[in-house]
């Protein structure tokens, strides 16, 4: 069923999100005291300036993971997952209040992003989904975190797709913005009809040695372009974009996300100790863990009808439409649905 709420804009959730964390979400988790053994203690909070005070770093997989943490390090885990061109700091308004209801919040920059960085420069610099999904396991066992709540948007509700349907063991429960993501690349061999495919004109751009050259020189104007067609309606200020776009000044992030869309086309070959992953992921798995897919009534990104993946979902499911001119960067947008789907998904 659709939840159709109108979450207002920003100027509402500052005026409000003091009072919220204060008042409502004390009903749900009254533990607010900071364990003193939390990780390297002192937490990663947004600071005045609406970006995250500081970060932390580990070792993970192939990876050395940036990521920010917020909340009692004995809260239940909630991983908040980021997409392309974003970052980090989409979740800057949700993770206060989540931490502020008592969890555990971690935010971790993708590989490409921010002080993400490989281990090695001989690593294939893959943007197959399934290298970020496994990213994230390893980054998980880095933290000794068994089981986490995923919430996250674009190739962040991919990756908490994937991880939900292979490692289900792993995911408490699930908040994927525009649903069920998981593809692969006999699926993408399918033509779609002429407006959906215009739709993704970035992909067939960076099929082309024009277009990672284009996207090497132009990252910033090419993301703030992005950014205004996948939600048109979302009057984003030049601080608020310039303080997400430093992060795509990370050395591979070209590379991860060209590699991403040819990958997708077929045009380029992905890393082999993929390959398991990647047939498993072809049959299009379903998925148990409980269950909240959200999507902007102002998405302006290519994204699936709620009906053609409801069947996707055969735990506990529910799907909210949220209103108000909300698009593609939902969690930034509209924080507080976010934050309302990811308590109720938990204590459901």
């Amino acid at each position: 069923m659709s939840n159709k709420t109108n979450y207002g804009r920003r100027l509402f959730l500052r005026n409000s999100a003091a009072t919220l964390a204060a008042t409502k979400f004390t009903q749900i988790n009254p533990t607010f005291a900071r364990s003193e053994n939390q990780r390297n203690s002192t937490p990663t909070k947004a600071n005045g300036s609406g970006a995250f005070a500081s970060l932390k770093q580990i070792d993970a997989g192939v990876l050395n993971i940036g990521y920010a943490e917020d909340g009692p390090a004995t809260g239940p885990a909630v991983i908040l997952l980021h997409g392309w061109p974003y970052d980090i700091h989409s979740f800057v308004e949700v993770a206060p209040l989540l931490s502020a209801a008592g969890y555990r919040v971690i935010v971790p920059y993708l590989r490409g992003y921010g002080t993400t960085r490989f281990l090695s420069s001989e690593t294939f610099r893959s943007g197959q989904p399934s290298a970020v999904a496994t990213d994230l396991i390893a980054f998980m066992d880095s933290l000794k975190i068994e089981r986490a709540v995923l919430a996250g948007f674009d190739w962040g509700a991919r990756t908490g797709d994937i991880i939900a349907a292979l490692w289900p063991d792993r995911c408490k429960a699930l908040v994927s913005v525009s649903g069920y993501l998981i593809g692969s690349q006999a699926a993408e061999k399918t033509p779609l009809p002429p407006k959906a495919e215009l739709q993704w004109w970035y992909q067939f751009y960076f099929a082309t040695e024009r277009g990672q050259a284009g996207y090497e020189k132009y990252r910033r104007e090419f993301a703030k372009l992005i950014w205004q067609l996948a939600s048109p309606k979302w009057s984003f200020d030049d601080a608020t974009f310039n303080r997400s776009a430093a992060s795509f000044d990370n050395p591979d992030h070209v590379a991860i996300a060209i590699h991403n869309y040819r990958w997708r086309l077929g045009l380029a070959h992905g890393d082999a100790k993929y390959d398991d992953l990647e047939k498993r992921l072809a049959l299009s798995p379903t998925i148990a863990s409980p269950t909240i897919t959200l999507e902007g009534d102002a998405n302006g990104a290519p994204h699936p009808e709620p009906s053609a993946y409801k069947s996707k979902f055969v735990g506990r499911y529910e799907h909210r439409l949220i209103t108000g001119g909300i698009g593609h960067n939902l969690p930034q947008e509209a924080p507080l649905a976010f934050v309302k789907a990811v308590v109720d998904v938990v204590g459901n």
